[in-house]
Parts: structure tokens; C-alpha cells; sequence
């Protein structure tokens, strides 16, 4: 599924994270987009193993994953480019609706559901959901498939020091509400990306997170 040469790419990128060299390196950038674009369109043609409403929707590969670019708000640091790309699975947006993905960066490879960056409506709605069936969440993750799949339960890439204002008191979910973005992931190997067969473990990953799905719909 993923192809060497993108782990190398991706290996190279981060030590070589500036303009010049990703000039200098566009065949090999490319090569990565392509081979991304092939992983998009295999998990669409999967869907209907996992989530039916992605299988009903049409497929968009060459739209289906993070680009490598940054824009300044979203960057961490000076690094003008992403060194870790989310190839997407959903049936809607990724900023606007939780879905599936993969995330490949080589040594912190991962896949689950989620909507990581959310714009800021999908934010609120989101928290409005966490706030209105706290129950319905904790039955996602007791479910004993969903905490065998992701034994960390929900993670986020951006926690918030207090709870946003107008949604305190909520109890159980006050420490979801802190989270910019969420979701639920299984690590991955890099050795086992490589392989084909590969898809069938993504398939099974993506059974048990479509609970998470289904909860923010």
C-alpha cells in the first residue's frame, strides 16, 4: 500500500524541511502524492466493508489527503511542510465531519476515526454533541470492541487549558470538551504499510471506529 520510496521521501523531508530542497526533490514529492491518491481511491473502494455511507458517496482521491504545504496558523515551529500525511476516507469533509483515516509518517503510523482539525462551527457542533448525549459517548468507548481497537480512547492534537465558555458542568465528557479536534487510533508499523494486505487490517480498524462516526453524525 505504501511504497517505499514514500517513507523515504517523508524520512528525507524532515531533516530537509525548506523550499530549496523540496524544489530540488518535486519527482520524488510527486511519486508521494501518487502514491497517496492510489491509497485514497483503495480505501473508498473498501468502504462498503466498513461504512456505507462512505462506499455511497463519490470518491475524490486527489482531495482525500493532507497537503504537504502549511499554512502559518497551522504550523508547529518553523517547518514549512507536513512530515506526516492523513489520507482520508469520508463522506463528507475532513474540517467538517468526522471519517477514517491513515496517518503516514514514518515511526508514528496510525489509522482510526476522526475529525482532527475541525473548523470552528464543526467545533461547536461537536461540543454541543458531547454535551447533549454524554451517554452516548460513553457507550462508544466501554464498547468492548472499540477499547480493544483503541486502547487509549479518544486523543487529539490540541488540548485547551479550560473548558470553552458556555459549555462547563457537563461531567463526564469535561475533558473531551478541552480537545480541539478528536479521535481514536491504532498504531501501526511502517514494515506492515507495505504490504497489500494491509488493507485488511485497516478494514478491521475501521469497523469498530465507525461507532465514533455514527456518534457525531
Amino acid at each position: 500500500m505504501v511504497e517505499p520510496e514514500t517513507f523515504t521521501f517523508l524520512t528525507n523531508l524532515a531533516t530537509n524541511n525548506r523550499k530549496a530542497w523540496m524544489d530540488e526533490h518535486r519527482s520524488e514529492r510527486d511519486d508521494a502524492m501518487r502514491n497517496f491518491t492510489g491509497m485514497a481511491t483503495t480505501l473508498h473502494d473498501y468502504a462498503h466493508l466498513y461504512d456505507y455511507l462512505v462506499a455511497d458517496v463519490r470518491s475524490k482521491p486527489k482531495q482525500s489527503f493532507t497537503k504537504f504545504f502549511q499554512e502559518p496558523r497551522d504550523r508547529i515551529g518553523r517547518a514549512l511542510y507536513r512530515v506526516g500525511v492523513d489520507v482520508f476516507a469520508n463522506a463528507g469533509h475532513p474540517e467538517e465531519d468526522f471519517g477514517y483515516y491513515l496517518h503516514i509518517e514514518p515511526g508514528s503510523c496510525h489509522a482510526g476515526a476522526a475529525l482532527f482539525h475541525p473548523s470552528k462551527e464543526a467545533h461547536i457542533r461537536s461540543l454541543k454533541r458531547l454535551v447533549d448525549d454524554p451517554q452516548g459517548l460513553n457507550d462508544v468507548l466501554t464498547d468492548p470492541e472499540f477499547t480493544k481497537a483503541f486502547p487509549e480512547g479518544l486523543v487529539t492534537r490540541k488540548y485547551l487549558d479550560d473548558v470553552p465558555h458556555g459549555f462547563n458542568g457537563a461531567g463526564f465528557v469535561d475533558p473531551y470538551l478541552k480537545m480541539v479536534g478528536m479521535g481514536c487510533r491504532k498504531n501501526l508499523p511502517d514494515a506492515l504499510l507495505l504490504e497489500d494486505g494491509v488493507i485488511d487490517l485497516l478494514i478491521e480498524t475501521f469497523r469498530p471506529a465507525s461507532q465514533l462516526v455514527r456518534y457525531f453524525e
